[in-house]
């Protein structure tokens, strides 16, 4: 059984031959946090893409975005156990749901459509179970110029910010950041100010905030950069200040960036690169904010579509989507690198990792 030094992991997958997809489902784990050793505790395997994982505010609940369809599943974790339980599942009103966060109050969730380029919410309900969708927002601008990628709005992340006041969502196909405010009275997503633009064909994917609250990062997919920005956390605004390539100059292949995290300290920034396979690391300056690369760890894999820092960042968990294996670096809190142990996960296509403390 796991102890008060483990962890509960939870590893979401790719399951469908449309994606060339290897997945068996939602896989959960026990987790030495000391050596970083994987126990296998559970299968999901009637779950079909859970592609994207959240918990609720209390950690008792786990839910999933079904990926390439559009459906969203709220479960019930044992507390004890760890293991899952399929409380009830509802529709997303869009296709390629690929991204969800529940807001302060717990009291809703807000998932990205990917492909029809809107934003649900739906309601929580004590038990766990999730309600109808109650508001739809669709996202719309002028799209980028990638003839493939950017053929309409693509949201691609729901990130709230430390305060929970509100929830930015980087747009791929338009080019740009949008920050929107949870009424919670009305049940509706507010948009605040206009969105702030990327550059032509970045392609913005994912952000991370700073834990201080007054900085955001952004992974650019397209163009496999990082753009920082000043974050305002009374008026939600954001303000880029910087750009910088998410591969090394010397790297001529091509490459598409796909996850970004700050380390808890406030220090750090990692990004993942897909084509360079290789978590990129950043030195935060600590007055200006700006970044500077510290260096590029291969993941030991191919496609690194996500990666996880672990409980207390002591390890960095860089899931390989298309090499079938979540691969375990031992971070060095000090000056930030990353140097793998050796230690490997065998795992289908996967593509999303969350921890729990037990």
């Amino acid at each position: 059984m796991p102890t008060s030094s483990s962890s509960f992991v939870y590893v979401g997958a790719r399951t469908t031959r449309e994606r060339n997809a290897r997945g068996d489902g939602l896989n959960v784990y026990a987790m030495n946090n000391t050596t970083g050793e994987w126990r296998h505790l559970q299968l999901l395997g009637d779950l079909v893409n859970p592609s994207f994982l959240a918990f609720d505010r209390t950690l008792n609940f786990l839910y999933t975005v079904h990926g390439d369809l559009s459906d969203i599943t709220a479960m019930r974790i044992d507390p004890a156990e760890g293991t899952l339980r399929v409380i009830n599942r509802q529709s997303t009103e869009g296709k390629n749901p690929v991204h969800l966060a529940i807001d302060p109050s717990n009291r809703f969730v807000v998932v990205a459509n990917h492909i029809t380029s809107t934003l649900a919410l739906l309601p929580r309900n004590e038990d766990g179970s999730l309600g109808a969708v109650i508001d739809l927002v669709k996202l719309e601008g002028k799209i980028g110029p990638h003839r493939v990628e950017q053929p309409f709005a693509k949201p691609h992340q729901v990130e709230s910010d430390p305060s929970g006041t509100f929830i930015v969502v980087p747009d791929k196909g338009l080019d740009l950041v949008f920050t929107y405010r949870l009424d919670a009275e009305k049940g509706k997503l507010v948009p605040i100010g206009q969105p702030v633009p990327s550059r032509e064909g970045a392609g913005p994917r994912h952000l991370a905030f700073h834990p201080a609250g007054r900085l955001a990062y952004v992974v650019n997919e397209l163009d496999s950069t990082v753009t920082a920005y000043r974050f305002d956390p009374a008026s939600g605004t954001l303000a880029p200040f910087q750009v910088l390539p998410a591969v090394p100059d010397s790297y001529t292949g091509n490459s598409r960036a796909a996850e970004i995290a700050v380390s808890a300290d406030g220090r750090f920034v990692y990004a993942s690169n897909r084509g360079h396979d290789s978590i990129a690391t950043f030195a935060i300056d600590a007055v200006s904010g700006r970044l500077a690369p510290v260096g590029w760890t291969t993941t030991g894999g191919k496609t690194p579509r996500f990666f996880a820092l672990g409980p207390a960042d002591r390890f960095l968990f860089a899931a390989n989507e298309d090499s079938d294996t979540v691969s375990m670096f031992a971070r060095d809190a000090g000056n930030g690198t990353l140097t793998a142990t050796g230690r490997m996960v065998q795992i289908g296509s996967p593509v999303c990792i969350l921890f729990k403390p037990v």
